[in-house]
């Protein structure tokens, strides 16, 4: 007869990661985790919650002290190990930079593993992993090497998640949901956008070489379809009128709605056929029937 049941000496804590742990003890500083095969992990007292007893589980991430022991929080730090994330240098010292990343003890990016010398206050875009030889969570801004190189299965359209990477002479280097590099052409951009911004993407296409060109809104009639939506709220927000139309310059468009004038002008002409506005000379403006 087969057992299914998972021995709890089979625990494996993810370091540098959330793990659901068990209390198994309680004292003066704070509360003691079944850690499995790790041992017993600290929860210090300032992350106990209310109530919390021998017995219950609590959803913690486990990473390193200031002395290289395993210790848990019940804090959610800005990145965890397998990510890329934005943070900002908060103290450099003989050995490297110490990132924030919202936890107690900052995070660690070595020399090496810098492309320029890192500055206190300096914001960087890093990849968080677990140095294989010290076994000590550690950041890189060498981020490519940190990028799956295997070919994407990705669709037109396709809605993905970004964090933009680089700013280039053609646009922004970004990186697809926490895996891919992709390029959003400059051209193609209707917003401010800004490295470290966590956007909302769509892919373009999936080159034959492997490289991804992404889009900041869905391309075709579902742009439309979204737009259409946007400018009916705009309406409603300006007394039913908009001072923009089929006259207005595609740079104040792109400004004042962060779209193309294209996109703009498909759904002005959508909402026209279905009578929810009129067009005149100084803009558009809702019927009377939609007040």
């Amino acid at each position: 007869m087969t057992n299914d049941t998972t021995n709890d000496n089979d625990l494996k804590v993810k370091l540098g990661d959330y793990n659901r742990l068990s209390i198994v003890k309680e004292v003066d500083f704070g509360l003691y985790l079944d850690g499995g095969d790790e041992g017993e992990i600290l929860l210090p007292s300032r992350y106990v919650p209310k109530g919390a007893k021998t017995g219950d589980e609590l959803n913690v991430f486990v990473y390193l002290d200031q002395d290289e022991r395993i210790i848990a929080t019940t804090e959610h730090p800005r990145v965890k190990v397998g990510e890329f994330g934005f943070l900002r240098v908060a103290w450099v010292n003989q050995y490297g930079a110490f990132l924030d990343w919202g936890l107690m003890k900052d995070l660690f990016c070595p020399f090496s593993e810098q492309k320029k010398k890192m500055e206190i206050g300096s914001w960087h875009v890093v990849h968080v992993h677990i140095d294989e030889e010290s076994y000590r969570i550690v950041a890189s801004a060498k981020v490519e090497h940190f990028l799956n190189k295997q070919p994407a299965d990705y669709g037109h359209n396709d809605a993905v998640d970004l964090l933009v990477w680089q700013q280039t002479d053609i646009g922004f280097k970004v990186i697809i949901d926490n895996a891919y590099q992709g390029l959003v052409y400059s051209n193609r951009i209707f917003r401010d956008v800004h490295v470290g911004d966590r956007l909302r993407g769509y892919i373009d296409q999936v080159r034959p070489d492997g490289k991804i060109d992404v889009m900041l809104q869905p391309s075709g009639r579902q742009s439309t379809i979204d737009f259409v939506d946007t400018l009916t709220d705009y309406l409603l927000a300006h007394g039913g009128r908009c001072p923009y139309g089929d006259k207005t310059d595609p740079e104040v468009i792109k400004q004042v709605f962060g779209v193309s004038k294209k996109t703009f002008k498909r759904a002005i002409g959508d909402l026209y056929r279905k009578h929810i506005i009129v067009i005149g000379d100084d803009g558009i403006q809702l019927t009377k029937a939609h007040p």
